[in-house]
Order: structure tokens, then C-alpha cells, then sequence
């Protein structure tokens, strides 16, 4: 059963001294007990033709009667015995001294000519022995020496049938032997697990031989393909590979020997066949070539969809399953959003439900999310599971396992993964998808990185030459205008300072705006501000905004106008908070410098607060969308248009925003002007 080429001597045994063959003294005594030696003491008693007969072993050091007959066993003279015992030769001693009564005694011998024991007849009575008599008494002897040899050699084949079974069973392979006719005469203890709940077949014709057996392409096999069948057929088999699929659909691998037993004519005797289990083995080698595709596949893509889908298609094609999911997740929103799927082509299941988002905490993802932890379901099918019964049910889908992924300690996804079988939590599965969800959680880290890395280098140049223009120009000012001041007479000062200084007040408090919001927003970013965390009232704190807007653009071509909740509650620091919304409002009202309609709404969408303030003013063009939250940048119809700003506003804004683990962003907007949407979630993170 060897899986090495070891040469021509290669699974024979190695020449040894045979055993040595047990002796009296090596069996029980129960062996001997009654039963057979009774008879043979019964036999001895009509030949010799007297009422009592025993017959003794030396067995324990000591000559032991094993078998008896007649009412007078306990007077069979010890001594006479024991002569017979040490001087191996018979006694006849007729009816005198030294015998109280008649005694007539027979060596018994082993299989090697050894004296073992005793054949002895007893008459209390006066008795002269004939020929005859001695004659019965011989025979029994003889009787007994092959009732010994018999037992012997019962013994020793019990012992070798013993020694044989616990090897067998000690191994790791599956062992099946059968005789000329295909009928399986020996099956040990790792062949019947093999077997499992399936049942044993009688022999090669029984259909149960080949049930599920499949060969190394994955083809069914025949019966002709049996690797016994072609033992007996004289084929010697070596490192055959083999599949087994069980009723589960599970699949396990073994290699396979198989060899004919050749009796001392040359006939074929029979066939066996050893099973050694590889599909540990050959998981590991699928789940190197699974990593490979991972990781070649995140290595070659530069979106996330595409790497997917790559990814759930070798996830699926290396544990056999059927289903698999990547979900990314909203923080802010409290929810996961299905980046790529995956199925296989062999599912015929129907199609497969995926809803199109799950909150926190929602269904097997966003419990594997909520607990930062992989999570293992057997059978999604079962009453109280996480999956819903819409997508488990009518699916046919009953394992899953859900993995997050993750860039250090923040949960950036979940890989979630099908069975269409029941399938009892596998540490190994669990470390690979593990392992492959740390892959993808780089992945999407590298991809912010350098994402982040290309937006500033893009916008490095932008924001140097606009914070330069935007501190030049209120600095050429107060330059300019103090030259002047320094060269007027005293007619000139008298008539142009308070306006000259007024010049120089305004773009000094342009100055000291502009490095506040700098501090400020650097301080945001690199966590020097505290930030409270305690129940606000979101509604309570933009009521008391839009009162003063409306108050500042009382008389104006301005409207606002409002549609809040009673209350919106969520954790936040309520200044910073309310530093949000004065920042949006005044945006909305200064980027509406002809009139029109300012709008704010808060609402609750699942999990989240969506803050939004729309505007009817200037608005902001396609492409300066995705800029607008940059630090300094303006756009060019606020520039044409002379509207005063830092360009710092939104940044700030931004920070506050993401400081309470939310978003801001430009929403859609139907018609001239803009709409900001924030969204705050509303459970603390």
C-alpha cells in the first residue's frame, strides 16, 4: 500500500525469521476447558473399559485436569500422572500398591514431539489391563495431541486474524479484498467510514460498487471500471486517482492501488484494493491556485466590480459551491451595497435574489458586519436563519459563510459565499476566505491610496496657485493702499484715509478669515479638535439656522423655506453641527445673488439623517462637481460674478462632516442652482 516507487522489491515483505508458534504454555486455559476434552475423557473411558477418565495439561506450570469423566476424577493418582508428565513414557500399574485401585496412563504431545500431557484411565477396582485397553488409551493420547495441534494452530490464526484486523484498521487507507467471484471477503474500519451512511455492497455486480464513484476527469465509472474488477482481471494498479461524490454532492479524492491475490497453483484467488484519502491534499493545492487567481486578478483590475467578479468566480470554482457575493460598505448610510456577484454556470437553482442594499446588522452580511467576524450558517433554510426566507427558500441555497473585509479595523465590505448543500463550519474554508477578504480589503485600501494620490497631484498645483492668488490679492491691497497713505499730503490723508483704511480693515479680515479656516481645517483633519459626541436634536438645530437666515435676508429677493421633522435625534458635537448647517445656508444664500428659492429639508432613510439644502442661484458646471469640496477652490461663476469667499467654506464643512463618520456631496438638482446632501448616521460609530 506503499506510494513510492521503491524498485523491484517494492511492496513485498521484507525477509524475516518467521514468528515463533505459540506453545502450551502461550494459550489460555479456557481454550481447553470443557467441551472437546470431555468428549475425548468419555471416548477414553469406553476404550479402556473403566467408569473414570482425565485427561491433564501442563498448563501454568502445573499438570491441570481440562476435561473428565466418571464419578471418581479426583482420585486419579496426581503422582502417577506427574511420571508419565516427566518420564514421557505410559504407566500401567494394575490394582495394588502404590495405586489405590487400578491406573493406566498415556502421553499427550504437542505439534514438536513435546510432552504437554496426560491421557489417564482409573478403575477403583482390581483390574489387569489388556492389550487392548492399552491400545484405547494410546489412541486417545494420540486423540489429544490433535486436539492440542488444533488448538494451536486455532490460536495462532486467531491471533494472526487479530493482528492483521488491528493493522488494517490502524491505517489510514480504505482496504477492500474480495474473492474470484467479486464477493468482498474483507472491508476494514477506514473503508466502512469511507463508505458512510451508504450501504455496503455484497459484491463488485452489486450496483452500490460503482454508486458515485467517478474518475480522475470527473466521469461516472462503469463496472467494468472498478479498480477490483481489473485486479482480478490480472491488472496491477498504482496511484490511480479517484473521485467519490456522496449523496451531499461532496466531493472527496483518493489514490487508489489495487492488485490480484495469487494463490501457490498461480490461480487468482482474488483482488485488493487500497484507498488513501487526498482530499486535503488536493484542497490545498486548489486553494494555492484559488489565492493565485486572487490575487492575480486584483494585481491585473483597476476597479473593484471587475476584480470581483474575478475573485467570486474562483472563490465558487474552488469550494464547489455555487453562489458568491462582494458587498461594500456605506458607513454613513449604514448600509451594504452588492458590488459584484458571481454564479455558477452549473447552478440550476433558478435565478438568485439579491436585494439591493442590507442595513447594519441586516440578513447573514450585515450580521458578519456588525460583528466584525466571519459567520457560518449550515443551512440557510432552517427556522430564525439570517437569510431571508425569499432568497434561501425558493433557491434552493443552504450553506453560507460571510466574511468582512477589512484595512486594519475598519470593516470595508463582506464576502459572502453559497452552498447548495448543508454544510457543517470548515476552519480551513473559514481561513481561506479569510485570508482572500484580506486580499480584496488591500485591494480597496491601495485603490483609496492611490486614488487619493492622483486627486493631489492633480490638484497640488491648482491649490498652490489659487491659495497663493487668494492671499496675494487682499495683500496687494493692503500694499497698495498703505503706499498711498505713506505718499499723501495732509489734504489727501484728510480727504482718502477713512477709505483707504476701510480697504485695509476689509482685506485684513479677509486675511485673518482665511488663515482661521486654514487652522481650523487642518486642526479637523489631524484630529486637534474635539469633537463631543452627545444626543442632538438635528431638527431643533436647522429650525434655529434658517430663523436667522431668514432674518438677515428679511427684505431681500431671497426666500427660505423649510420641511423638518419635530425631532431628528442622533449622536454629534451641536456646535460643530451647527456649523454645518450655517455653512450650507450662507453658501445658498450668497451663490443667489439675483433671488430665488432656498430650501432645507431633514429626513430619516433607514439608518441615516439626510440633510439637504437646495438653491435656485448660479449653480456650479459638470466638471467643477467633483472640485467643490477641494480647499480654496472657487468656481468661475462665483469668480466672474465677484462673490466673496475663502473657497474653505465646503472643506471645512467636509471635515466636520466626515468627523461625524458621515458624507457630504452634490445631489442631483432639476433646473438652475445647486443641491448639498448630508448624511449623518444615527447610531454612534
Amino acid at each position: 500500500m506503499g506510494r513510492t516507487d521503491a524498485g523491484d522489491g517494492a511492496g513485498r515483505a521484507r525477509d524475516t525469521a518467521p514468528p515463533r508458534a505459540p506453545g502450551l504454555a502461550d494459550l489460555p486455559r479456557e481454550l481447553f476447558a470443557g467441551g472437546s476434552a470431555d468428549q475425548l475423557a468419555a471416548l477414553l473411558a469406553q476404550a479402556a473399559d473403566v467408569p473414570t477418565a482425565t485427561i491433564g495439561l501442563a498448563l501454568d506450570g502445573a499438570l491441570q485436569t481440562c476435561g473428565s469423566h466418571g464419578p471418581d476424577a479426583a482420585r486419579v493418582p496426581a503422582d502417577l500422572a506427574a511420571r508419565v508428565l516427566s518420564t514421557g513414557a505410559a504407566v500401567i500399574v494394575p490394582d495394588g500398591p502404590p495405586a489405590p485401585g487400578a491406573y493406566l496412563g498415556q502421553p499427550v504431545h504437542d505439534q514438536d514431539g513435546v510432552v504437554v500431557g496426560v491421557c489417564s484411565a482409573y478403575d477403583p477396582g482390581p483390574r489387569a489391563w489388556t492389550a487392548e485397553q492399552i491400545a484405547g488409551c494410546a489412541a486417545a493420547a494420540r486423540v489429544a495431541t490433535q486436539l492440542v495441534t488444533e488448538q494451536i494452530a486455532r490460536h495462532l490464526i486467531d491471533r494472526q486474524r487479530r493482528f492483521l484486523d488491528a493493522v488494517l484498521d490502524s491505517l489510514h487507507d480504505g482496504v477492500v479484498a474480495c474473492d474470484a467471484d467479486g464477493r468482498f471477503v474483507l472491508i476494514n474500519q477506514q473503508m466502512f467510514r469511507l463508505w458512510g451512511n451508504a450501504p455496503v455492497p455484497d459484491d463488485l455486480d452489486d450496483p452500490a460498487a460503482v454508486e458515485g464513484l467517478l474518475d480522475e476527469l470527473g466521469q461516472p465509472m462503469t463496472r467494468q471500471d472498478v479498480i477490483l474488477r481489473r485486479a482480478l482481471q490480472g491488472e496491477v494498479i498504482r496511484n490511480e486517482r479517484l473521485v467519490v461524490q456522496g449523496r451531499n454532492r461532496r466531493m472527496r479524492h483518493y489514490l487508489v492501488d489495487g492488485q490480484p491475490i495469487i494463490g501457490p497453483d498461480g490461480d487468482t484467488q482474488g483482488a485488493v484494493a487500497a484507498m488513501q484519502d487526498v482530499t486535503r491534499q488536493r484542497r490545498a493545492e486548489r486553494f494555492r491556485s484559488c489565492e493565485l487567481a486572487v490575487a492575480n486578478a486584483l494585481a491585473e483590475e483597476n476597479t473593484v466590480e471587475a476584480a470581483g467578479r474575478r475573485v467570486l468566480e474562483a472563490v465558487v470554482s474552488t469550494l464547489g459551491w455555487v453562489h458568491a457575493e462582494l458587498w461594500l460598505v456605506d458607513v454613513p448610510a449604514g448600509v451594504a451595497l452588492p458590488a459584484a456577484l458571481w454564479t455558477a454556470p452549473y447552478w440550476q437553482g433558478g435565478d438568485i435574489e439579491v436585494p439591493p442594499e442590507l442595513a447594519f446588522g441586516e440578513g447573514l452580511t450585515g450580521r458578519a458586519w456588525q460583528v466584525a467576524k466571519p459567520l457560518w450558517l449550515r443551512d440557510i433554510g432552517q427556522p430564525q436563519s439570517l437569510i431571508p426566507l425569499r432568497t434561501g427558500g425558493w433557491s434552493k441555497l443552504h450553506a453560507a459563510l460571510a466574511v468582512p473585509v477589512q484595512d486594519g479595523r475598519d470593516i470595508l465590505g463582506v464576502l459572502t459565499v453559497f452552498a447548495d448543500t448543508v454544510e457543517d463550519p470548515e476552519d480551513e474554508l473559514v481561513a481561506l476566505l479569510a485570508g482572500i477578504a484580506a486580499h480584496i480589503g488591500q485591494f480597496l485600501a491601495r485603490r483609496l491610496v492611490e486614488d487619493l494620490q492622483r486627486q493631489l497631484n492633480r490638484s497640488k498645483d491648482e491649490y498652490l496657485a489659487l491659495i497663493s492668488h487668494e492671499l496675494r490679492t487682499p495683500l496687494t491691497a493692503i500694499s497698495t493702499y498703505t503706499e498711498l497713505l505713506r505718499g499723501a499730503d495732509a489734504q489727501g490723508l484728510a480727504a482718502d484715509a477713512p477709505a483707504m483704511l476701510e480697504v485695509i480693515e476689509r482685506n485684513t479680515a479677509q486675511l485673518r478669515r482665511i488663515i482661521d479656516e486654514l487652522l481650523e481645517l487642518s486642526a479637523l483633519d489631524t484630529g486637534h479638535i474635539a469633537m463631543s459626541t452627545v444626543p442632538v436634536d438635528l431638527a431643533a438645530v436647522v429650525a434655529e439656522a434658517v430663523q436667522e437666515v431668514r432674518a438677515e435676508t428679511e427684505g431681500t429677493a431671497v426666500t427660505v423655506t423649510s420641511d423638518l421633522p419635530e425631532a431628528l435625534v442622533l449622536p454629534g458635537d451641536p456646535a460643530r453641527l451647527r456649523q454645518v448647517v450655517d455653512n450650507l445656508l450662507g453658501n445658498a444664500v450668497k451663490y443667489s445673488p439675483d433671488g430665488g428659492q432656498v430650501t432645507v429639508r431633514v429626513r430619516i432613510n433607514g439608518g441615516v439623517a439626510e440633510l439637504t439644502v437646495s438653491d435656485t442661484g448660479i449653480g456650479v458646471t459638470e466638471d467643477e462637481r467633483e472640485r467643490l469640496f477641494d480647499r480654496m477652490y472657487r468656481s468661475n461663476r462665483a469668480r466672474n460674478r465677484a462673490i466673496p469667499g475663502t473657497g474653505l467654506g465646503l472643506s471645512v464643512t467636509r471635515a466636520i462632516v466626515q468627523r461625524h463618520h458621515g458624507t457630504i456631496e452634490l445631489a442631483d438638482h432639476e433646473g438652475p442652482g445647486t443641491t448639498v446632501m448630508v448624511r449623518l448616521p444615527m447610531e454612534a460609530r
